[in-house]
């Protein structure tokens, strides 16, 4: 570690090597002139400089704000809520189960579908990170690659050719490890959404139904001023609990990513 004095320089400086501030020790000379007091020390470590430690809190204060995003868009999350969203309005309970519950539902469902992906990144990333065995940078590829093998198999193959032909990717051969992270991303989630509204919409189908009958029967009973949800509610709920409907809606979402 060798330190480096730096002194500031006077404003009116010309050149002349005998007006220049840094000739004198700090607190010598004139004190009018104060700026000869004023030391900046700068450390260097043969050349090679490292970041602050303070520095190093705000990168991962920065990169612990994203992980809400990230939550939401690269993980099994964005599927299972709005699978969870389109059964409850299915059922026309309006706020049962509340959002409180569903995402508290959907994020539990998300760390144990998603367990193996982050064991891997832990084990492959973080671990020799720590360790001081590899970079930051190769820390990031690592870590990446066990979500890149979570979600090619997610994604549709027509999402992933619109993105990349957006990106001016050309020539893919089709390979997941050609895929560049800025195209695998946006063209999972838009798959994920696709899944899931598939999902919701099979999910509507025996409600509809339901709600179908009902309707007709009020109408033939010329009972037209009769809401008809709030007669077929009891029926989907009755319905639901007898083909114990949780089971089936989340046991199939959770097997839907195997």
């Amino acid at each position: 570690m060798v330190p480096l004095n730096v002194y500031a320089t006077d404003a009116d400086n010309t050149g002349d090597t005998d007006e220049r501030t840094y000739e004198e020790e700090p607190g010598s000379g004139d004190p009018s002139k104060t700026n000869i007091g004023n030391t900046v020390t700068i450390a260097l470590n043969d050349g090679n400089g490292s970041v602050n430690g303070a520095l190093q809190i705000v990168f991962i204060l920065a990169a612990i704000s994203l992980i809400p995003f990230l939550l939401l868009t690269i993980t099994s999350f964005t599927r299972i809520i709005i699978v969870l969203h389109f059964t409850r309005q299915a059922l026309n309970t309006q706020t049962a189960p509340p959002n409180q519950v569903l995402i508290g539902l959907a994020v539990f469902l998300t760390i144990y579908i998603m367990a193996p992906t982050f064991t891997a990144i832990y084990d492959d990333a973080i671990v020799p990170l720590n360790n001081g065995e590899i970079e930051v940078s190769e820390a990031l590829t690592l870590g990446a690659q066990p979500l890149r093998e979570y979600m090619y198999p997610q994604t549709q193959v027509t999402d992933v050719s619109v993105f990349m032909e957006i990106a001016g990717y050309t020539d893919w051969d089709g390979e997941p490890d050609s895929i560049p992270l800025q195209v695998l991303i946006p063209a999972y989630v838009m798959s994920e959404m696709r899944t899931a509204f598939i999902i919701g919409f099979l999910i509507y189908i025996p409600f509809l139904i339901i709600d179908m009958v009902v309707s007709s029967v009020l109408m033939s009973m010329g009972m037209m001023m009769l809401p008809p949800t709030t007669i077929s509610m009891p029926f989907k709920i009755l319905l639901f609990v007898l083909a114990d409907g949780w089971n089936l809606i989340i046991v199939n979402l959770v097997r839907s990513f195997y």
